[in-house]
Protein backbone atom coordinates (compact mmCIF):
# COMPACT_ATOMS: atom_id res chain seq x y z
CA UNK A 1 0.00 0.00 0.00
CA UNK A 2 2.72 1.93 0.93
CA UNK A 3 4.72 1.71 -2.42
CA UNK A 4 1.62 2.37 -4.65
CA UNK A 5 1.36 5.45 -2.68
CA UNK A 6 4.67 6.67 -3.12
CA UNK A 7 4.41 5.25 -6.86
CA UNK A 8 1.48 7.88 -6.98
CA UNK A 9 2.28 10.85 -5.28
CA UNK A 10 5.41 10.57 -8.11
CA UNK A 11 3.53 10.60 -10.71
CA UNK A 12 1.13 13.37 -9.84
CA UNK A 13 4.67 15.54 -9.12
CA UNK A 14 5.12 14.84 -12.34
CA UNK A 15 1.54 15.51 -13.51
CA UNK A 16 1.83 19.09 -12.16
CA UNK A 17 5.28 19.82 -13.38
CA UNK A 18 4.58 19.08 -16.45
CA UNK A 19 0.44 20.57 -17.03
CA UNK A 20 0.62 23.30 -14.34
CA UNK A 21 3.84 25.54 -16.15
CA UNK A 22 2.03 25.30 -19.87
CA UNK A 23 -1.40 26.22 -17.72
CA UNK A 24 0.92 29.67 -16.54
CA UNK A 25 2.19 29.98 -20.07
CA UNK A 26 -1.53 30.48 -21.31
CA UNK A 27 -2.76 32.47 -18.49
CA UNK A 28 0.08 34.63 -19.20
CA UNK A 29 -0.30 34.85 -22.84
CA UNK A 30 -3.78 35.24 -22.80
CA UNK A 31 -4.55 31.84 -24.77
CA UNK A 32 -2.69 30.77 -28.24
CA UNK A 33 -0.96 33.19 -30.57
CA UNK A 34 -1.13 33.06 -34.35
CA UNK A 35 0.91 31.51 -36.89
CA UNK A 36 3.43 33.60 -38.44
CA UNK A 37 4.62 32.99 -42.02
CA UNK A 38 8.27 32.09 -40.16
CA UNK A 39 6.71 29.30 -38.25
CA UNK A 40 5.38 27.45 -41.21
CA UNK A 41 8.87 27.17 -42.49
CA UNK A 42 10.38 26.10 -39.64
CA UNK A 43 8.07 23.74 -39.34
CA UNK A 44 8.78 22.66 -43.36
CA UNK A 45 12.59 22.85 -42.35
CA UNK A 46 12.14 20.63 -38.53
CA UNK A 47 10.70 18.02 -40.71
CA UNK A 48 12.58 17.64 -43.90
CA UNK A 49 15.86 17.87 -41.13
CA UNK A 50 14.79 14.94 -39.48
CA UNK A 51 13.70 13.06 -42.48
CA UNK A 52 17.34 13.64 -43.89
CA UNK A 53 18.97 12.86 -40.92
CA UNK A 54 16.67 9.74 -40.12
CA UNK A 55 17.31 8.74 -43.34
CA UNK A 56 20.88 8.96 -44.40
CA UNK A 57 21.63 8.07 -39.94
CA UNK A 58 19.52 4.93 -40.95
CA UNK A 59 21.11 4.10 -44.54
CA UNK A 60 25.01 4.68 -43.60
CA UNK A 61 24.24 2.28 -40.77
CA UNK A 62 23.43 -0.68 -42.67
CA UNK A 63 26.71 -1.50 -44.32
CA UNK A 64 28.69 -0.68 -40.91
CA UNK A 65 26.33 -3.03 -38.91
CA UNK A 66 26.76 -6.01 -41.79
CA UNK A 67 30.59 -5.59 -41.64
CA UNK A 68 30.64 -5.62 -37.63
CA UNK A 69 28.47 -8.19 -37.69
CA UNK A 70 30.65 -10.46 -39.72
CA UNK A 71 34.04 -9.48 -38.69
CA UNK A 72 36.45 -10.28 -35.89
CA UNK A 73 39.44 -7.93 -35.58
CA UNK A 74 41.41 -6.41 -32.42
CA UNK A 75 39.66 -3.62 -30.96
CA UNK A 76 35.94 -4.49 -31.96
CA UNK A 77 34.33 -4.72 -28.56
CA UNK A 78 35.79 -1.17 -27.74
CA UNK A 79 34.91 -0.18 -31.11
CA UNK A 80 30.90 -1.53 -29.82
CA UNK A 81 31.19 0.19 -26.55
CA UNK A 82 32.51 3.71 -28.69
CA UNK A 83 29.20 3.70 -30.50
CA UNK A 84 27.31 4.45 -27.29
CA UNK A 85 29.63 7.49 -27.02
CA UNK A 86 28.07 9.85 -28.86
CA UNK A 87 24.31 9.63 -26.69
CA UNK A 88 25.64 11.13 -23.43
CA UNK A 89 28.51 13.40 -25.87
CA UNK A 90 27.16 17.03 -24.63
CA UNK A 91 26.21 18.56 -28.11
CA UNK A 92 28.21 21.52 -27.91
CA UNK A 93 31.40 18.88 -27.37
CA UNK A 94 30.09 17.21 -30.47
CA UNK A 95 29.45 20.68 -32.35
CA UNK A 96 33.11 21.77 -31.60
CA UNK A 97 34.56 18.28 -32.64
CA UNK A 98 32.59 18.26 -36.50
CA UNK A 99 33.63 22.05 -36.60
CA UNK A 100 37.29 21.15 -36.01
CA UNK A 101 37.00 18.50 -39.39
CA UNK A 102 34.21 20.51 -41.01
CA UNK A 103 34.46 23.85 -39.95
CA UNK A 104 36.24 26.63 -42.61
CA UNK A 105 39.32 26.31 -40.67
CA UNK A 106 38.88 22.47 -40.41
CA UNK A 107 41.09 19.75 -41.50
CA UNK A 108 38.43 18.61 -44.56
CA UNK A 109 39.11 22.31 -46.00
CA UNK A 110 42.53 22.89 -45.39
CA UNK A 111 42.99 19.71 -47.40
CA UNK A 112 40.78 20.62 -50.00
CA UNK A 113 42.59 24.10 -50.44
CA UNK A 114 46.41 22.22 -50.83
CA UNK A 115 44.73 20.70 -53.46
CA UNK A 116 42.50 23.63 -55.01
CA UNK A 117 39.41 22.44 -54.25
CA UNK A 118 36.56 24.23 -53.13
CA UNK A 119 35.51 25.01 -49.17
CA UNK A 120 32.92 23.65 -47.25
CA UNK A 121 30.29 25.49 -45.13
CA UNK A 122 29.36 23.38 -42.27
CA UNK A 123 26.37 25.74 -41.82
CA UNK A 124 22.52 25.62 -42.58
CA UNK A 125 20.64 22.89 -43.46
CA UNK A 126 23.55 20.01 -44.27
CA UNK A 127 25.29 21.26 -40.76
CA UNK A 128 22.45 20.39 -39.38
CA UNK A 129 22.08 17.04 -40.64
CA UNK A 130 25.79 16.12 -40.27
CA UNK A 131 25.76 16.48 -37.15
CA UNK A 132 22.47 14.65 -35.99
CA UNK A 133 23.97 11.67 -38.33
CA UNK A 134 27.27 12.15 -36.10
CA UNK A 135 24.57 11.68 -33.09
CA UNK A 136 22.46 8.95 -34.76
CA UNK A 137 24.31 6.93 -36.65
CA UNK A 138 25.87 4.91 -33.29
CA UNK A 139 22.23 4.30 -32.50
CA UNK A 140 20.79 2.89 -36.11
CA UNK A 141 24.42 1.09 -36.03
CA UNK A 142 23.99 -0.73 -32.58
CA UNK A 143 20.06 -1.91 -33.86
CA UNK A 144 20.79 -3.35 -36.93
CA UNK A 145 23.69 -5.19 -35.39
CA UNK A 146 21.92 -6.23 -32.62
CA UNK A 147 19.24 -7.73 -34.98
CA UNK A 148 22.75 -9.06 -37.30
CA UNK A 149 24.10 -10.94 -34.46
CA UNK A 150 20.28 -12.70 -33.58
CA UNK A 151 20.48 -14.48 -36.77
CA UNK A 152 21.94 -17.92 -36.21
CA UNK A 153 24.98 -18.63 -37.86
CA UNK A 154 23.70 -21.95 -38.80
CA UNK A 155 21.33 -19.88 -41.32
CA UNK A 156 24.31 -18.94 -43.47
CA UNK A 157 26.45 -22.30 -43.61
CA UNK A 158 22.84 -23.76 -44.63
CA UNK A 159 22.77 -21.12 -47.95
CA UNK A 160 26.40 -21.32 -48.52
CA UNK A 161 25.62 -25.55 -48.41
CA UNK A 162 22.56 -24.49 -50.79
CA UNK A 163 25.01 -23.11 -53.04
CA UNK A 164 23.35 -19.62 -52.93
CA UNK A 165 25.00 -16.71 -54.22
CA UNK A 166 25.93 -13.91 -52.22
CA UNK A 167 23.01 -12.35 -53.45
CA UNK A 168 20.90 -14.70 -52.74
CA UNK A 169 22.24 -15.02 -49.09
CA UNK A 170 21.29 -11.26 -48.33
CA UNK A 171 18.04 -11.29 -50.22
CA UNK A 172 16.69 -14.67 -48.51
CA UNK A 173 18.43 -13.59 -44.61
CA UNK A 174 19.75 -10.16 -44.79
CA UNK A 175 17.47 -8.07 -46.88
CA UNK A 176 14.22 -9.32 -44.31
CA UNK A 177 16.33 -8.29 -41.54
CA UNK A 178 16.94 -4.67 -42.87
CA UNK A 179 13.14 -4.62 -43.72
CA UNK A 180 12.06 -4.97 -40.43
CA UNK A 181 14.27 -2.87 -38.61
CA UNK A 182 15.32 -0.05 -40.55
CA UNK A 183 11.71 1.80 -40.70
CA UNK A 184 12.01 1.57 -36.89
CA UNK A 185 15.21 2.65 -36.63
CA UNK A 186 14.57 5.70 -39.00
CA UNK A 187 11.38 6.46 -36.89
CA UNK A 188 13.09 6.32 -33.61
CA UNK A 189 15.65 9.06 -35.30
CA UNK A 190 12.97 10.79 -36.50
CA UNK A 191 11.36 11.43 -33.64
CA UNK A 192 14.76 12.28 -31.76
CA UNK A 193 15.63 14.97 -34.78
CA UNK A 194 12.27 16.89 -34.20
CA UNK A 195 13.07 18.54 -31.08
CA UNK A 196 16.78 19.90 -32.20
CA UNK A 197 17.55 22.61 -30.23
CA UNK A 198 21.41 22.89 -29.73
CA UNK A 199 22.41 21.82 -32.97
CA UNK A 200 20.35 23.83 -35.19
CA UNK A 201 21.33 26.97 -32.61
CA UNK A 202 25.19 26.32 -33.08
CA UNK A 203 24.77 25.25 -37.20
CA UNK A 204 21.82 26.39 -38.23
CA UNK A 205 23.23 29.29 -39.92
CA UNK A 206 19.82 31.86 -40.39
CA UNK A 207 16.00 32.05 -39.78
CA UNK A 208 15.93 29.58 -43.31
CA UNK A 209 17.59 26.95 -40.59
CA UNK A 210 15.07 26.97 -37.73
CA UNK A 211 13.25 24.27 -36.11
CA UNK A 212 10.39 24.59 -34.03
CA UNK A 213 11.98 24.02 -30.73
CA UNK A 214 14.45 27.20 -32.19
CA UNK A 215 11.69 29.15 -33.03
CA UNK A 216 10.26 28.56 -29.33
CA UNK A 217 13.31 29.86 -28.11
CA UNK A 218 13.19 33.16 -30.07
CA UNK A 219 9.59 33.63 -29.42
CA UNK A 220 10.70 34.04 -25.66
CA UNK A 221 14.24 35.04 -25.74
CA UNK A 222 13.90 37.86 -28.20
CA UNK A 223 9.84 38.81 -28.54
CA UNK A 224 8.10 36.84 -25.24
CA UNK A 225 5.61 35.90 -26.73
CA UNK A 226 4.45 33.51 -25.04
CA UNK A 227 0.82 33.12 -26.64
CA UNK A 228 3.19 32.25 -29.91
CA UNK A 229 5.38 29.81 -27.86
CA UNK A 230 2.59 27.84 -27.21
CA UNK A 231 1.34 27.21 -30.13
CA UNK A 232 4.64 26.33 -31.69
CA UNK A 233 4.59 24.37 -28.60
CA UNK A 234 1.55 22.44 -28.92
CA UNK A 235 2.65 21.97 -33.02
CA UNK A 236 5.45 20.25 -31.81
CA UNK A 237 3.76 17.81 -29.55
CA UNK A 238 1.58 16.82 -32.14
CA UNK A 239 4.39 16.37 -34.49
CA UNK A 240 5.79 14.16 -31.88
CA UNK A 241 2.71 12.31 -30.74
CA UNK A 242 2.46 11.30 -34.66
CA UNK A 243 6.07 10.71 -35.15
CA UNK A 244 6.24 8.52 -31.60
CA UNK A 245 3.28 6.61 -32.81
CA UNK A 246 4.43 5.66 -36.33
CA UNK A 247 7.51 4.47 -34.59
CA UNK A 248 5.88 2.15 -31.99
CA UNK A 249 3.66 0.79 -35.37
CA UNK A 250 7.54 0.68 -36.65
CA UNK A 251 8.79 -1.65 -34.02
CA UNK A 252 10.18 -4.88 -34.95
CA UNK A 253 7.94 -8.14 -33.90
CA UNK A 254 9.73 -10.74 -34.18
CA UNK A 255 13.10 -12.38 -35.13
CA UNK A 256 14.66 -15.12 -36.80
CA UNK A 257 14.12 -18.33 -34.65
CA UNK A 258 17.25 -19.76 -32.58
CA UNK A 259 20.06 -21.55 -33.06
CA UNK A 260 22.87 -23.62 -31.47
CA UNK A 261 23.98 -21.01 -29.31
CA UNK A 262 27.49 -21.95 -30.50
CA UNK A 263 29.87 -19.12 -32.25
CA UNK A 264 30.27 -21.27 -35.13
CA UNK A 265 32.48 -19.17 -38.23
CA UNK A 266 30.17 -16.95 -40.30
CA UNK A 267 30.01 -18.31 -44.11
CA UNK A 268 29.05 -14.75 -45.44
CA UNK A 269 31.20 -12.14 -46.36
CA UNK A 270 34.65 -14.41 -47.44
CA UNK A 271 35.31 -13.27 -50.55
CA UNK A 272 38.31 -10.33 -51.04
CA UNK A 273 36.28 -7.86 -51.85
CA UNK A 274 33.76 -8.20 -49.54
CA UNK A 275 36.23 -8.18 -46.85
CA UNK A 276 37.44 -5.48 -48.56
CA UNK A 277 34.30 -3.54 -48.58
CA UNK A 278 33.30 -4.18 -44.94
CA UNK A 279 37.42 -2.99 -43.68
CA UNK A 280 36.82 0.71 -45.80
CA UNK A 281 33.17 0.76 -43.99
CA UNK A 282 34.39 0.30 -40.18
CA UNK A 283 37.59 2.37 -41.25
CA UNK A 284 35.27 5.28 -42.03
CA UNK A 285 32.50 4.93 -39.40
CA UNK A 286 35.67 4.75 -36.63
CA UNK A 287 37.20 8.30 -38.23
CA UNK A 288 33.64 9.90 -38.46
CA UNK A 289 32.61 9.08 -34.79
CA UNK A 290 36.01 9.25 -33.37
CA UNK A 291 38.02 11.78 -35.21
CA UNK A 292 36.11 15.15 -33.76
CA UNK A 293 36.49 13.38 -30.28
CA UNK A 294 40.45 13.24 -30.71
CA UNK A 295 40.38 16.34 -32.27
CA UNK A 296 38.36 18.36 -29.27
CA UNK A 297 40.97 16.59 -26.80
CA UNK A 298 44.37 18.18 -28.85
CA UNK A 299 42.49 21.42 -29.35
CA UNK A 300 41.46 21.62 -26.11
CA UNK A 301 44.72 20.93 -23.98
CA UNK A 302 46.18 24.50 -24.73
CA UNK A 303 43.33 25.91 -23.49
CA UNK A 304 42.52 23.77 -20.99
CA UNK A 305 44.11 25.53 -18.01
CA UNK A 306 45.77 28.37 -20.01
CA UNK A 307 42.87 29.62 -21.92
CA UNK A 308 40.22 28.73 -19.15
CA UNK A 309 39.27 32.19 -17.16
CA UNK A 310 37.59 32.12 -13.66
CA UNK A 311 33.85 31.99 -15.50
CA UNK A 312 34.79 29.10 -17.06
CA UNK A 313 35.62 26.87 -13.65
CA UNK A 314 32.68 28.37 -11.81
CA UNK A 315 30.29 27.15 -14.77
CA UNK A 316 32.08 23.77 -14.11
CA UNK A 317 30.60 24.00 -10.34
CA UNK A 318 27.53 24.79 -11.51
CA UNK A 319 27.61 22.31 -14.05
CA UNK A 320 28.76 19.41 -11.82
CA UNK A 321 25.79 20.60 -8.90
CA UNK A 322 23.21 20.59 -11.64
CA UNK A 323 23.93 17.24 -12.86
CA UNK A 324 24.38 15.63 -9.38
CA UNK A 325 21.09 17.64 -8.32
CA UNK A 326 19.41 16.20 -11.54
CA UNK A 327 20.49 12.73 -11.25
CA UNK A 328 18.84 12.66 -7.58
CA UNK A 329 15.64 14.41 -8.65
CA UNK A 330 15.46 11.54 -11.54
CA UNK A 331 16.25 8.53 -9.31
CA UNK A 332 13.80 9.76 -6.82
CA UNK A 333 10.95 9.71 -9.22
CA UNK A 334 12.04 6.78 -11.44
CA UNK A 335 11.89 4.33 -8.56
CA UNK A 336 8.72 4.71 -7.79
CA UNK A 337 7.44 5.15 -11.39
CA UNK A 338 9.21 1.67 -12.86
CA UNK A 339 6.27 0.45 -14.10
CA UNK A 340 3.93 0.63 -17.81
CA UNK A 341 2.29 3.42 -16.77
CA UNK A 342 4.74 5.66 -14.98
CA UNK A 343 6.66 4.93 -18.15
CA UNK A 344 3.37 6.38 -20.35
CA UNK A 345 3.70 9.33 -18.42
CA UNK A 346 7.19 10.16 -18.49
CA UNK A 347 6.90 9.83 -22.44
CA UNK A 348 3.92 12.44 -22.47
CA UNK A 349 6.01 14.40 -20.01
CA UNK A 350 8.86 15.19 -22.75
CA UNK A 351 6.58 15.56 -25.70
CA UNK A 352 6.20 19.30 -24.41
CA UNK A 353 8.87 21.89 -25.13
CA UNK A 354 11.12 21.85 -21.90
CA UNK A 355 11.35 25.41 -23.08
CA UNK A 356 7.70 25.89 -22.65
CA UNK A 357 8.11 23.84 -19.33
CA UNK A 358 11.19 25.99 -18.10
CA UNK A 359 9.32 29.24 -18.75
CA UNK A 360 6.06 28.18 -16.70
CA UNK A 361 8.08 27.17 -14.23
CA UNK A 362 9.55 30.60 -13.89
CA UNK A 363 6.30 32.33 -14.42
CA UNK A 364 4.92 30.46 -11.49
CA UNK A 365 7.61 31.69 -9.19
CA UNK A 366 7.94 35.08 -10.38
CA UNK A 367 5.54 36.51 -7.76
CA UNK A 368 7.37 35.08 -5.01
CA UNK A 369 11.35 34.97 -5.65
CA UNK A 370 13.81 37.01 -8.34
CA UNK A 371 12.96 34.06 -11.53
CA UNK A 372 16.80 34.43 -13.01
CA UNK A 373 18.00 33.48 -8.97
CA UNK A 374 15.80 30.42 -9.69
CA UNK A 375 17.78 29.28 -12.97
CA UNK A 376 19.85 26.32 -12.27
CA UNK A 377 17.26 24.95 -9.34
CA UNK A 378 14.39 25.20 -12.54
CA UNK A 379 17.56 24.15 -15.13
CA UNK A 380 17.61 20.84 -12.61
CA UNK A 381 13.81 19.88 -12.52
CA UNK A 382 14.33 20.32 -16.40
CA UNK A 383 16.62 18.35 -16.87
CA UNK A 384 15.16 15.57 -14.81
CA UNK A 385 12.18 15.29 -16.26
CA UNK A 386 13.82 15.61 -19.31
CA UNK A 387 15.96 12.39 -18.68
CA UNK A 388 13.33 10.18 -16.76
CA UNK A 389 11.66 8.37 -19.50
CA UNK A 390 15.21 7.00 -20.56
CA UNK A 391 16.03 5.58 -16.66
CA UNK A 392 12.60 3.91 -16.84
CA UNK A 393 14.09 2.52 -19.88
CA UNK A 394 16.20 1.28 -18.20
CA UNK A 395 15.13 0.38 -14.84
CA UNK A 396 11.49 -0.99 -15.70
CA UNK A 397 12.46 -4.27 -17.08
CA UNK A 398 14.30 -5.28 -13.82
CA UNK A 399 11.79 -3.94 -11.11
CA UNK A 400 9.51 -5.97 -13.07
CA UNK A 401 11.52 -9.06 -13.20
CA UNK A 402 12.11 -8.71 -9.21
CA UNK A 403 8.06 -7.89 -8.86
CA UNK A 404 7.64 -11.26 -11.08
CA UNK A 405 10.33 -13.29 -8.78
CA UNK A 406 10.17 -12.54 -5.51
CA UNK A 407 6.34 -10.90 -5.46
CA UNK A 408 4.98 -13.92 -3.73
CA UNK A 409 7.84 -14.01 -1.41
CA UNK A 410 7.51 -11.16 -0.67
CA UNK A 411 3.81 -11.87 0.94
CA UNK A 412 4.83 -14.84 1.98
CA UNK A 413 7.15 -13.42 4.59
CA UNK A 414 5.50 -10.10 5.14
CA UNK A 415 8.01 -8.19 4.63
CA UNK A 416 7.27 -4.31 5.23
CA UNK A 417 8.22 -1.89 2.40
CA UNK A 418 10.87 -0.63 3.92
CA UNK A 419 12.63 -3.95 4.21
CA UNK A 420 11.85 -4.79 0.12
CA UNK A 421 12.84 -1.99 -0.65
CA UNK A 422 16.80 -2.27 1.24
CA UNK A 423 16.69 -5.80 0.94
CA UNK A 424 15.03 -6.87 -2.41
CA UNK A 425 14.70 -3.86 -4.82
CA UNK A 426 17.60 -1.61 -4.38
CA UNK A 427 20.30 -4.65 -4.75
CA UNK A 428 18.89 -6.31 -7.76
CA UNK A 429 18.47 -2.58 -9.14
CA UNK A 430 21.78 -1.49 -8.48
CA UNK A 431 23.39 -2.49 -11.76
CA UNK A 432 20.75 -0.58 -14.18
CA UNK A 433 20.63 1.91 -11.07
CA UNK A 434 24.68 3.30 -11.60
CA UNK A 435 23.75 2.98 -15.39
CA UNK A 436 20.57 5.28 -15.13
CA UNK A 437 21.90 7.53 -12.92
CA UNK A 438 25.36 7.90 -14.68
CA UNK A 439 23.33 8.49 -17.95
CA UNK A 440 20.90 10.89 -16.63
CA UNK A 441 24.24 12.82 -15.07
CA UNK A 442 25.78 12.83 -18.51
CA UNK A 443 22.64 14.46 -20.04
CA UNK A 444 22.31 16.81 -17.65
CA UNK A 445 26.01 17.89 -17.89
CA UNK A 446 25.50 18.73 -21.59
CA UNK A 447 21.75 20.18 -21.99
CA UNK A 448 21.73 23.49 -23.12
CA UNK A 449 18.14 24.67 -23.06
CA UNK A 450 16.48 25.97 -20.66
CA UNK A 451 19.55 27.65 -18.88
CA UNK A 452 19.94 29.49 -22.44
CA UNK A 453 16.94 31.33 -21.91
CA UNK A 454 17.38 32.83 -18.29
CA UNK A 455 20.91 32.50 -16.57
CA UNK A 456 22.84 35.64 -16.24
CA UNK A 457 26.64 35.78 -16.73
CA UNK A 458 27.20 34.30 -13.23
CA UNK A 459 24.73 31.54 -12.96
CA UNK A 460 25.76 30.23 -16.40
CA UNK A 461 26.46 26.17 -16.98
CA UNK A 462 29.44 24.81 -18.74
CA UNK A 463 27.83 24.13 -22.12
CA UNK A 464 26.39 27.80 -22.16
CA UNK A 465 30.04 28.86 -21.64
CA UNK A 466 31.33 26.63 -24.48
CA UNK A 467 28.79 28.71 -26.41
CA UNK A 468 29.13 32.33 -25.34
CA UNK A 469 32.96 31.65 -25.66
CA UNK A 470 32.06 30.14 -29.06
CA UNK A 471 30.24 33.19 -30.14
CA UNK A 472 33.31 36.07 -28.77
CA UNK A 473 35.17 34.16 -31.44
CA UNK A 474 37.54 32.96 -27.79
CA UNK A 475 38.10 29.53 -29.97
CA UNK A 476 41.07 28.52 -27.56
CA UNK A 477 38.95 29.08 -24.43
CA UNK A 478 35.82 27.89 -25.43
CA UNK A 479 37.64 24.66 -27.06
CA UNK A 480 39.49 24.59 -23.09
CA UNK A 481 35.88 24.64 -22.06
CA UNK A 482 34.59 22.06 -24.32
CA UNK A 483 37.45 19.54 -23.22
CA UNK A 484 36.60 20.32 -19.69
CA UNK A 485 32.92 19.43 -20.32
CA UNK A 486 33.95 16.22 -21.90
CA UNK A 487 36.19 15.24 -18.90
CA UNK A 488 33.42 15.79 -16.53
CA UNK A 489 30.38 14.27 -18.64
CA UNK A 490 32.07 11.03 -19.84
CA UNK A 491 33.88 10.86 -15.85
CA UNK A 492 30.33 11.26 -14.20
CA UNK A 493 28.74 8.53 -15.88
CA UNK A 494 31.99 6.47 -15.42
CA UNK A 495 31.36 6.77 -11.77
CA UNK A 496 27.77 6.14 -11.38
CA UNK A 497 28.29 3.07 -13.91
CA UNK A 498 31.08 1.55 -12.06
CA UNK A 499 29.33 2.22 -8.86
CA UNK A 500 25.98 0.36 -9.92
CA UNK A 501 28.35 -2.24 -11.44
CA UNK A 502 30.79 -2.93 -8.19
CA UNK A 503 29.29 -5.31 -5.95
CA UNK A 504 26.56 -6.13 -7.87
CA UNK A 505 24.22 -9.12 -7.95
CA UNK A 506 25.05 -11.38 -11.30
Amino acid sequence: MAQRALSISAGLALAILTLGPIAAVLIRAGGLGSFRPGDFEALQFTVWQALLSGFFSTLLAIPVARALARRQFFGRRLLISLLGAPFILPVIVAVMGLIAVFGQNGILNSGLAAFGGPRLDIYGLHGVVLAHVFFNLPLATRMLLQAWLAIPAERFRLAASLGLTPWGQFLSLEWPLIRRIAPGAFAVIFVICLTSFAVALTLGGGPRATTVELAIYQAMRFDFDLGRAAMLALMQLGLATVAGLIALKLAPSQGFGVGRGRQVPRWDGRSTIARTFDIIWIFLAAAFLLVPLALVVLKGMPGLFAGAGQGTWTAAKHSVLVALASTALAMAWALPLANRKGELLSVAAIAISPLVIGTGLFLILRPFVNPFTMALPVTTVVNAMMALPFALRILRPEAEAVEHDFGRLRQTLRLTTWAWFTRVWLPRLRRPMGFAAGLTAALAMGDLGVIALFADPDRATLPLQVYRLMGAYQMEAAAGAALLLLILSFGLFWLFDRGGRAGADT
